[in-house]
């Protein structure tokens, strides 16, 4: 059997045992105080009580004698009572009183205020309840004094057990507890010499054990740091010698792995980085422990900012209408990082990580960009629901009145010439629908060309507006602000038709009786400004800028009405940037509407004239 020497830890948990056998000894000093007070407090009331019954049995005598006076036998009462008391010993008896059977006081042991007390009547509790023949007693606490006392009533008995008396006493117990006191204070000396001795024995043993443990937990300290080039010392061959050993293998171990967890997670750092999808990695409970500076440009905060908190609230989720772990392989959503300006789409794609027993230990979440995706889905969705409902509109109509022509209103010589003609409009109305559609998806395959030629816009406008005041209605007026000079620009002429011709009806169609219509062009540095104004009911501030989307009309029911497909002022918008100008609206509710496009000026053309010509 191997020999166990003093650095054992056998040893020293022996020693540590011994020093809870010290304390086990105050622990039972302290029961031993505890009977002892409660010795103390008997042997005090066996006292009293033995000093009681002598005076009781004393005054039972005197009280039993025959006495055939009035007055002067009561005064012999009371002085036989008060010899009586003075003869007991009444040592921690503060108070010692005999009160006959109507209460009042016949004697007492205070000598100096005695006139004051004999005669009186005595109305303590414990007094009256001693009348009833009970014997009452209690321990109080005196507030003036701050001391304890032990108050008895015993009752005194005559012939026939009758109660003729009560004898009231009050008893300090202070010298009861002034010894306990004195016991106290020994064992507390004792207790403090025990916890002195037991410190040094305890600091003594507690350095052989703690010092290689605390020389073991700096090198963990050291080792969290990343340094694994350092060794604990080994003191012995004892249990935490054998540690000690154990450790410095588990470091040799530790610097192995972490080598080879460096260099992977150098590998995926640099995945990470060059990925174009941003990937957030997050532990069980939702909380981010790893994002790519992409999760950071998507989110709009850095991968430092994030770590650490929640995933759902760095997305913008509502944690008590999401719970992640109803999260199941690949399960993905769309969440909108936008605001009223700018469009902002992020599709946020879960994953969850599993360890060998298939529970959940984290999730990876892979985050991309879709606005322009969703956009597209969105507008292609809008645009067929919009043809749908734009085309369903005539095609409806056209089929009410060929069926009432079918019934017979083809015979009627009124009524079946102008069902043909609703009929016929709807047609054309459906056929410039669809050639718009065409001519908008040529544009947006960049599938046109434009035959583009040298022209002065003054003369070309005012041919345009030549056009539309021989069919003008007579409620309406052209007012022209064209200056006389030559302004070429390089356009194509059917095309820039098309553009005015839709600006200008627009105009006219929207004009109240005995509005005006303006028509203005401005030199403004290399291009030409040119705006078309009416003064009809306007266009609500937020709706200016869906005017140039497709199928969209500010007043949809006016629109119709007037025979508009909703597609005319995207196509102008297509044109005019297809000329490399631009287009926009500025609009007032009840004031009008004015629309303004530019077009590049070419070279080397002459300056503006001032002078404009009105009509």
């Amino acid at each position: 059997m191997k020999k166990v020497g003093f650095r054992s830890i056998q040893l020293k948990f022996t020693i540590i045992y011994i020093l809870l056998l010290l304390v086990a000894v105050q622990v039972i000093g302290a029961y031993f105080a505890s009977q002892l007070e409660k010795e103390l407090l008997t042997n005090f009331k066996s006292s009293v009580n033995d000093r009681i019954e002598l005076l009781t049995y004393n005054l039972e005598q005197a009280f039993e004698k025959d006495r055939s006076k009035g007055e002067e036998e009561e005064l012999t009462i009371q002085q036989e009572v008060q010899t009586i008391i003075s003869e007991i010993d009444s040592k921690d008896m503060t108070t010692l009183e005999v009160v006959n059977s109507q209460s009042r006081v016949l004697g007492t042991n205070d000598t100096v205020n005695s006139s004051d007390i004999i005669g009186k009547k005595s109305t303590r509790e414990l007094v009256q309840k001693a009348l009833y023949g009970s014997t009452p007693d209690r321990t109080l606490f005196d507030g003036k004094t701050g001391s304890r006392v032990f108050v008895k009533a015993v009752p005194i008995q005559g012939k026939g057990d009758q109660v003729v008396g009560v004898i009231y006493l009050e008893a300090s117990m202070e010298g009861v507890y002034s010894q306990l006191q004195n016991v106290n204070e020994i064992f507390f000396k004792g207790s403090v010499i025990a916890i002195i001795v037991s410190a040094l024995l305890g600091i003594l043993v507690a350095r052989t054990i703690t010092k290689p443990i605390k020389e073991m937990r700096r090198q963990a300290q050291t080792i969290a740091r990343g340094d694994f080039t350092q060794k604990v010392n080994v003191y012995g061959s004892d249990e935490i010698g054998q540690l000690a050993v154990s450790f410095n293998d588990m470091t040799d171990q530790l610097r192995y792995s972490y080598a080879m967890i460096e260099k992977e997670r150098r590998k995926m750092s640099l995945v990470l980085s060059n990925m174009t999808d941003g990937v957030i990695a997050t532990d069980e409970r939702g909380t981010i422990t790893l994002m790519n500076k992409a999760a950071g440009i998507l989110i709009g905060k850095s991968p430092e900012e994030c770590q650490g908190r929640s995933l759902l609230n760095i997305i913008q989720l509502d944690e008590t209408n999401f719970d992640m772990t109803t999260l199941t392989e690949s399960d993905s959503m769309i969440i909108d990082f936008g605001d009223e300006e700018l469009d902002f789409l992020i599709s946020a794609t879960f994953s969850t990580i599993l360890d060998d027993q298939d529970q959940i230990t984290g999730y990876i979440t892979v985050l991309s960009d879709v606005t322009e995706e969703e956009n597209l889905e969105r507008e292609r969705r809008e645009f067929v629901s919009n043809v749908s409902h734009e085309l369903r509109t005539p095609l409806t109509t056209m089929r009410s009145y060929l069926e009432a022509l079918t019934d017979g209103a083809w015979q009627d010589e009124k009524v079946a010439p102008r069902f043909l003609q609703v009929t016929q409009n709807e047609t054309e109305r459906m056929i410039r629908m669809v050639n718009d559609l065409l001519q908008l998806s040529k544009m947006d395959h960049k599938d046109f060309r434009l035959e583009k030629k040298r022209t002065n816009f003054t003369n070309y406008f005012h041919y345009v507006i030549d056009r539309f005041e021989m069919n003008i209605p007579e409620h309406l007026t052209l007012v022209r602000k064209i200056p006389n000079g030559k302004y070429f620009v390089w356009i194509d002429r059917d095309k820039m038709m098309q553009v005015l011709d839709n600006l200008i009806s627009n105009a006219i169609k929207y004009s109240p009786e005995g509005g005006v219509v303006t028509l203005k062009v401005v030199q403004q540095r290399q291009e030409l400004l040119i705006s078309i104004s009416d003064q009809g009911v306007g266009i609500p501030y937020e709706k200016i800028d869906k005017i140039f989307e497709r199928f969209y009309r500010a007043d949809q029911a006016r629109s119709r009405k007037l025979g508009g497909s909703g597609l005319g002022l995207a196509i102008s918008k297509e044109l005019i940037e297809a000329h490399k100008g631009r287009i926009w609206a500025r609009s007032s509710e009840g004031r009008g509407t004015t629309i303004y496009f530019t077009l590049p000026l070419m070279p080397l053309m002459g300056r503006m004239r001032r002078d404009t010509h009105e009509n």
